[in-house]
């Protein structure tokens, strides 16, 4: 794993939001977590949304992304008048 401060952000958030979600309505000492259905499934959603990009970050770091960005950006500029 790289050791982007991001991806271990996404991380550790995916997986508080993953346990929010499988929890419920708990009690964990002192605090209470009672988020609902709606907030189970929110929560759900955003730890799913925050692993996957994690993962995704992990698999394509941001310089391959932006290597075929480039390239595809030169080449629509260079094929532009044959497109038109």
């Amino acid at each position: 794993m790289t050791n982007s401060p991001f991806i271990n952000c996404l991380l550790i958030a995916g997986t508080i939001f993953l346990a929010i979600a499988v929890l419920g309505q708990t009690r964990l000492g002192f605090a209470e977590i009672n988020p609902g259905f709606f907030g189970r499934f929110l929560a759900l959603i955003i730890g799913l949304f925050s692993l996957t990009g994690a993962v995704l970050l992990v698999l394509f770091p941001v310089e391959v992304v932006d290597l075929i960005r480039n390239y595809l950006a030169q080449q629509i500029q260079q094929n532009l008048g044959l497109i038109l």
